[in-house]
This record gives structure tokens, C-alpha cells and sequence, in this order.
């Protein structure tokens, strides 16, 4: 094969690698850190007494360590619905903190006697389901800003919604159980 033969196989290579590349490693990373969050709060959670289960998370929000890892598990399909409505390019408005309080409030009265095994169970499967639709994300729509009402208006990616939400959410409850638990 002729330099001038390597060179334009070579340069083919690289385009296919970049067109590869729009559904590719940045939401796989992503998705892993979701699955890798899930897990992390599901192996603490299973390995709690029912009396922990029952414990409230803190003196200021007194929801259940049980209804939390429910809560968590039950708020992924809403978390990928907001960032794909910004990978679409279109504006999240009427999303507030006041909302999201409600929408607590309501879910903590719903589940107040959800029980481990069916929480665990949705946090596996909607943690799964929140991980393969992060994966099919291209770059262009992580990279995609609107306006996003639960961050006051200002233009954000899809990625910051991803990892704001669905990515941290886990990770954050874990820390508060673990601090209501002394852990």
C-alpha cells in the first residue's frame, strides 16, 4: 500500500472513529457513574437493620432512610425526561424547588411503608433504565444548553442536568443515610 494509500486509510479511520465516537465514550461514562452510584446506595441499603430502614434521615427532613432509596429510585425516568427535554433544545420551565418539595412531600406520604425488597428493586431497574438511555446520548446532545427552570433560567447542558441529577442524586442521599446513621 502506497503512503498516499495509508494516509487516506488512516484519515478514514479517524472519521469513522469520530462518527463512532457522537454515541460514545462521555455517555458511557456517565452511565457507568450512574450504575455506580445505584449500586453503591443499594449494597449500603441492604445491609441495613428494619429499625435503619425506619430511621429518619435528619432532624429537618423526616422521610425514612427506606422512603429516601425509594424516593431516589422512583425520581430517575423524571431526571432523563429533563435532560433529554434540554438535549432537544427545549426549554424546562415551571420546575421549581417549590415543585420538587411538593412532589416529595407527596411520594414520602405514598411510601411511608415501602419495604426494602421493593425498593431496592425499583432502584435496580429504573437505575438500569436511566443508565441505557444515558448511553444512547450522542455528544452533540450532552453539549446541548436551555434554559432550565430548577437552575433559575439559566442555559444548561444536558450533561449538567445528567450529572446534577440523575448521577449525583444517589451519591448525595448515600452520604445524608450515612451521616444519619453515624456511618
Amino acid at each position: 500500500m502506497s503512503a498516499s494509500a495509508k494516509e487516506k486509510q488512516t484519515s478514514k479511520e479517524l472519521e469513522q472513529l469520530k462518527i463512532g465516537d457522537s454515541k460514545g465514550r462521555r455517555a458511557a461514562l456517565l452511565a457507568d457513574r450512574i450504575a455506580a452510584g445505584a449500586a453503591g446506595l443499594a449494597a449500603f441499603a441492604e445491609g441495613l437493620s428494619e429499625a435503619e430502614w425506619r430511621t429518619p434521615v435528619s432532624r429537618t427532613d423526616g422521610r425514612s432512610i427506606g422512603v429516601i432509596v425509594h424516593h431516589v429510585a422512583s425520581v430517575y425516568p423524571v431526571e432523563i425526561d429533563l435532560a433529554r427535554a434540554i438535549a432537544s433544545g427545549q426549554a424546562v420551565t415551571g420546575v421549581t424547588w417549590e415543585v420538587v418539595c411538593e412532589m416529595n412531600a407527596k411520594h414520602a406520604g405514598d411510601q411511608a411503608s415501602v419495604t426494602k425488597a421493593a425498593a431496592l428493586e425499583l432502584l435496580r431497574r429504573n437505575s438500569r433504565e436511566a443508565a441505557d438511555a444515558v448511553r444512547a446520548f450522542t455528544d452533540d446532545e450532552l453539549d446541548r444548553a436551555s434554559p432550565f427552570s430548577l437552575s433559575f433560567g439559566a442555559p444548561v447542558t444536558a450533561q449538567f442536568v445528567i450529572e446534577d441529577h440523575a448521577l449525583r442524586h444517589s451519591w448525595h442521599h448515600l452520604a445524608r443515610i450515612r451521616t444519619a446513621l453515624g456511618r
